[in-house]
């Protein structure tokens, strides 16, 4: 009797704890998927909405296509010169993103290996740029100083402005910098390198997958940026790059609106990001396995 009493309560408390996890995984996914829909639907109508005529569009009757208009795609491919803008984003994205981890790990490794005399003073500097958003306010001061160094009808003037704001990428770097033993410098040290070599052949090398994360948001970032390139394109239009292309596509022939073609067109803007992510996916894996084992 007393043995029955003894695990009688047990046994309650143990089908209470497995009610009690259920649940709460049960709210979680709930929650999860709300989220995972909400982010969706918008996307899943754009895509929707590429295949559908102008008149279908504009009425919103229905989510689903009627008749699936599949000649949107090349309309909008050759009605803004896909071709040629996908180039020009490629180059413009691509540049950048090399640029802005080569330049912001440079930054990120001396801050983080070396003590000199303002050091302080520069990561509050830095970190001043992501609190403090000037936008617009300095595009003419910055396009005036690309016309001094004749970079004003250039992508490079774009690049180089791009590259310059890389406050968010220096610091993602720094963190990852700060994982890895200064033990390795030393020992890098004593075998005769110097202070770039060990940064360039030793430490470099074992930041991958911090560099493909932060590689990835500057890419896109650079890919979705509207402003700069078309103000230095204004007087050179084979020089657009692929959002400036997109936004010439809102008023078609007789100049009616072709919201069908500008999704079309940001459905097609959007696979080289998908196809960039699915390689820098191995380097989040690997992060996030290292977070854990840590």
């Amino acid at each position: 009797m007393m043995t029955q009493t003894v695990l009688a309560p047990a046994s309650s408390n143990s089908s209470s704890f497995r009610w009690t996890r259920w649940t709460k995984r049960t709210i979680l996914f709930i929650f999860l998927l709300i989220i995972a829909i909400l982010s969706l639907f918008p996307i899943i109508l754009v895509l929707l909405g590429s295949f559908k005529t102008n008149q279908e569009l504009t009425g919103g009757a229905t989510i689903w296509p009627k008749i699936w208009q599949f000649t949107n795609y090349s309309q909008a491919w050759k009605t803004a010169n896909f071709s040629g803008f996908t180039i020009n984003s490629i180059f413009v994205s691509i540049a950048t993103t090399v640029g802005t981890l080569l330049v912001s790990s440079m930054a990120a490794y001396a801050v983080d290996r070396v003590n000199f005399k303002g050091k302080k003073a520069y990561t509050l500097l830095m970190a001043s740029t992501l609190f403090i958003s000037i936008g617009a306010v300095v595009l003419r001061p910055q396009f005036d100083l690309m016309v001094k160094l004749g970079l004003n009808n250039s992508l490079w003037g774009v690049i180089i402005i791009l590259i310059s704001a890389h406050a968010a990428t220096y610091f993602i770097l720094v963190g990852f910098f700060k994982s890895i033993p200064r033990e390795l410098d030393e020992a890098a040290m004593i075998d005769g390198c110097n202070f770039f070599t060990t940064y360039w052949r030793i430490i470099l090398p074992l930041l991958r997958p911090g560099l493909a994360v932060a590689g990835l948001g500057v890419f896109q970032n650079s890919w979705n940026e509207y402003i700069l390139p078309f103000v230095f394109t204004m007087s050179n239009p084979k020089l657009q790059t692929l959002p400036v292309g997109l936004a010439n596509l809102r008023y078609g022939i007789g100049a009616a609106a072709e919201v069908q073609l500008m999704m079309a067109g940001a459905c097609l803007s959007i696979l080289p990001l998908l196809v960039v992510y699915i390689f820098a996916n191995k380097s989040f894996m690997q992060v996030t396995l290292g977070a854990v084992k840590g």
